[in-house]
C-alpha cells in the first residue's frame, strides 16, 4: 500500500524522534532511520535533505504557552510548571532536543531558539522588556533541569514524586524568578 507524501514525511519523523531520542545526534544515522521507519534511506534523503535539516524538523517545538496574564499572577509560577510537565509528559520532540542538546550544538542552539523566542517574550509581557531575558533565562534553566532530572536522566527520587509535589517545590521559584521585583543593594 502507497502512503501520501505527508504519511510517509510523518513516519520518517516519528522513526527520527525516536532514533535521535534512543542514540543522540552523533550516533543515529539516515540508514537506522529509514530502516525504522520501514523505507528506503534516499526517501528520507528526498523529503528532508541531511541528517541536520531531518533533526531541525524532528526538533520542531511549539511551546503553545496559553495567556498567563488572564489568571492569578499569584498562581504564574504554578500555571507554568503544570504546563512545562504536561509538554515534557506528551512531547517527545521537547525530550529529544534536551537529550540531543547536552552533546550536540546545533541541537543546544535550537534548544535556545526555542526558549528565547518562545519563553522570553511571555515573560516579557508579564513583567516588562527589560528583565525578561534574565528571568527567562533562570526559570529555563530551573525547567531544563527538572526535566533533565526526571524525563532524561530518571533520577528515582524525581520519578517517585508526584506531579502536584513536583509542581509544589518547583512553583513557588519560578514565580520568584517571574514577579518578584529584583532586590538591589
Amino acid at each position: 500500500m502507497r502512503r501520501s507524501s505527508a504519511d510517509t514525511k510523518a513516519v520518517i519523523l516519528a522513526a527520527a524522534r525516536e532514533r535521535f531520542a534512543a542514540d543522540g545526534y552523533e550516533k543515529a544515522t539516515i540508514r537506522s532511520i529509514a530502516g525504522d521507519a520501514g523505507i528506503d534511506p534516499a526517501m528520507v534523503m528526498r523529503y528532508f535533505g541531511n541528517k541536520e535539516k531531518l533533526f531541525a524538523a524532528a526538533a520542531q517545538i511549539d511551546l503553545k504557552f496559553p495567556d498567563f496574564s488572564a489568571g492569578p499572577r499569584d498562581q504564574i509560577g504554578r500555571a507554568l510548571v503544570s504546563h512545562f510537565l504536561d509538554l515534557w509528559e506528551h512531547n517527545e520532540a521537547l525530550q529529544v532536543l534536551l537529550r540531543t542538546g547536552v552533546t550536540n550544538e546545533a541541537a543546544a542552539e535550537r534548544m535556545r531558539s526555542v526558549f528565547a523566542t518562545q519563553l522570553a517574550p511571555v515573560i516579557a509581557r508579564l513583567t516588562g522588556p527589560q528583565e525578561a531575558p534574565e528571568r527567562a533565562g533562570l526559570a529555563a534553566a530551573q525547567i531544563l533541569g527538572l526535566a533533565l532530572a526526571r524525563y532524561i536522566l530518571k533520577f528515582p527520587p524525581i520519578m517517585a514524586m508526584s506531579r502536584e509535589d513536583v509542581i509544589h517545590w518547583v512553583a513557588p521559584t519560578i514565580q520568584r524568578y517571574i514577579c518578584e521585583s529584583r532586590i538591589t543593594q
